[in-house]
């Protein structure tokens, strides 16, 4: 979950590394170092706090800027608490080793103290720091060079990790090595420059050219040599694949916009529409998808669907679940992808795994799925991030194209996620009967008009901002909805919680009267999703019960409602679709109103504290 960014070549690497740190500052805030090797000597600068805060103690002395090398670190605290000394980059003892590191090294304590024996001391309470140990000590005893030494250490480590190591000693190499945790190489113009990074950000400027390090890969990285991939533990030689990168620059900047979270929500109805772009045909009134074509009988003679997700793409799931099987009539189940693993599930080679995660790069995710491949289950990817782990780790699969998503609460990728799950539906549900073709149809007609509405509702910004004005200060607040707009609650409950921090939960509306109504008082605002598709009687006779105990409510309706807008405090309408789409439309003003909640608390809504972008330790 933390941030690596670094350089070596001809150019000066401070401005690089840091403003690469900005840029992955989403993956972890709490604190930040960067370390500048001028040709003689390492200058290494770290702080608790922000990537802007390391600022300030750099520019107060330019001499820590000056050096072709750099290895910059931004941290999201896993071993010891966030505070300078703890904060990467990490010495060796001999001051000659320099570290910056993601993940998790589990056995950390054990190889501590036998380093202990050996006449080693720390400073920190990290697991880092004893890893660069390590590999100091390797170097030292066996007499190797910085690569091998390196790669002998980490087939003592066990738990997860990407690496970035440098010696004073070897000033024209870097050695990167992953586990579990992504690392991505950007390689400069006749290999005169080098760029690595947690992901492609930090680099995109600079050269479309990277190498993505499978699991168990390590790189010698020399100026004017190239790269040299070798396996970890059998040291056997890998041809690296260099990949073009389809980023760019505007894509991760914000574009003139407060913050990233509401660019991302104002790029839904383009992120939408690329998700379907060139899948979905109206004009030939089918989906175009070789990823299930080329594995239908998998899913058409499956046992079951079982979708694996955390967070936001476990709500995603969740309406995937209402999706697959209304219109494909194949059961499903939605696992928590941190409990799957653990609790000895049952997989067969009939079953059919859909893991889904923004980054690609979710550890429990990847764990998950690893599982299920074991199990001789078929597995499929949605993820947003081309090249990441979960797109090499899965059977097949299919890409959103949201683009890069900076906010730490996703917005963009929950709509992209259900895009996708909904064109697979559609297709599973077609190729087995399930869908009558005048059914098929209009669900294609509607799906089209869907990127139009959500650019309706994004005008009704400032009604959606005068609401968020009334209900700033709650201190609870409760969601509801039923059916395809269950998982929508709950989503809209979590939004709340990320970034404004003000206790939500969200509940099908029918389970209200099993706990959750004995919260219910004149300080109490209640969402209530209530569209006028399927269970809309119920939802009303829900909203009475609520405004009989003097509940505050804040309705989701379709536009043209009366009944609800008797009864609510406030409406917000949505234009008219199928049930079945009716969470791409619901959860636009849901992220409107936690975002404007938030930003009148004065908290930071792109990096809520805490949390980071992409979960990549268990």
């Amino acid at each position: 979950m933390c941030g690596i960014s670094a350089y070596i070549g001809h150019r000066e690497a401070y401005p690089i590394v840091i403003n690469g740190l900005k840029r992955l500052e989403y993956r972890g805030y709490d604190s930040a170092g960067v370390m500048i090797f001028d040709g003689e000597k390492m200058q290494l600068s770290k702080t608790k706090g922000k990537v802007s805060e390391l600022e300030k103690i750099t520019d107060a002395e330019e001499e820590r800027k000056v050096g072709n090398i750099g290895m910059g670190h931004t941290r999201w605290a896993t071993h010891g608490v966030p505070n300078d000394v703890n904060s990467h980059p990490h010495t060796s003892q001999s001051g000659d080793l320099v570290i910056v590191h993601n993940g998790i090294i589990e056995n950390y304590d054990t190889i501590k103290k036998e380093l202990i024996t050996r006449g080693y001391t720390f400073k920190s309470d990290t697991d880092t720091e004893v890893l660069v140990n390590l590999i100091q000590e390797v170097k030292d005893t066996e007499g190797c060079k910085l690569g091998k030494a390196v790669q002998l250490a980490l087939t003592n480590v066990v738990g997860a990790y990407a690496i970035s190591v440098f010696d004073k000693n070897k000033p024209n190499e870097l050695v990167i090595a992953r586990l579990g945790s992504p690392i991505a190489i950007g390689v400069g113009k006749d290999n005169k420059e080098f760029f690595i990074a947690s992901d492609a950000s930090p680099f995109v400027e600079y050269t479309k050219d990277a190498i993505y390090l499978e699991d168990e890969e390590m790189a010698i990285i020399k100026l004017g040599k190239g790269v040299k991939v070798h396996k970890i533990h059998d040291d056997s030689r890998v041809d690296p694949t260099i990949q073009k990168l389809q980023m760019s620059l505007d894509q991760i900047e914000k574009g003139g916009y407060d913050h990233f979270m509401l660019k991302e929500i104002h790029e839904q109805p383009k992120a939408i529409t690329d998700t379907y772009r060139g899948r979905m045909l109206p004009i030939e009134n089918r989906i175009k998808m070789s990823s299930i074509e080329d594995n239908l009988d998998k899913f058409l003679n499956a046992n079951r669907i079982i979708i694996i997700a955390c967070g936001t793409s476990w709500h995603a799931g969740l309406v995937g679940e209402y999706l697959f099987e209304d219109m494909a009539r194949i059961p499903v189940e939605v696992e928590y992808a941190s409990e799957f693993r653990y609790r000895n599930p049952i997989i067969t080679n009939k079953d059919v795994v859909i893991a889904i995660s923004q980054s690609g790069e979710t550890a429990d995710t990847l764990a998950a799925i690893k599982l299920a491949k074991s199990k001789g289950a078929f597995v499929y990817g949605v993820c947003n991030v081309v090249g990441s782990s979960i797109a090499r780790e899965t059977h097949s699969g299919a890409y959103t194209h949201a683009g890069p998503e900076i906010g730490v609460a996703s917005t963009k990728a929950f709509t992209t996620q259900i895009t996708v799950l909904t064109l697979i539906a559609l297709k599973l549900g077609k190729a087995n009967g399930s869908l009558a073709p005048h059914t098929f149809k209009n669900y294609i007609q509607k799906m089209q008009l869907i990127p139009r509405q959500v650019e309706e509702l994004l005008n009704i910004d400032n009604h959606v901002k005068e609401i968020a004005a009334v209900y700033k200060d709650a201190k609870n607040c409760l969601y509801l909805g039923r059916g395809f707009n269950f998982p929508v609650a709950l989503e809209g409950a979590l939004k709340l919680k990320e970034i404004s921090y003000i206790h939500a939960e969200g509940y099908p509306a029918a389970e209200m009267k099993h706990g959750p109504i004995a919260l219910i008082d004149e300080n109490m605002p209640i969402f209530v999703i209530a569209t006028n598709k399927g269970h809309y009687e119920k939802v009303v006779s829900n909203i009475q019960e609520i405004k009989s105990r003097a509940g505050k409510i804040i309705a989701v309706v379709t536009e043209g409602d009366v009944q609800v807008k008797e009864i609510a405090d406030h409406v917000i309408e949505i234009p008219d679709t199928e049930e079945a789409l009716t969470p791409l439309l619901t959860t636009i003003p849901l992220q409107l109103l936690s975002y404007h909640i938030a930003v009148m608390l004065g908290k930071n809504v792109d990096q809520p504290r805490n949390l980071a972008k992409s979960v990549t330790v268990e």
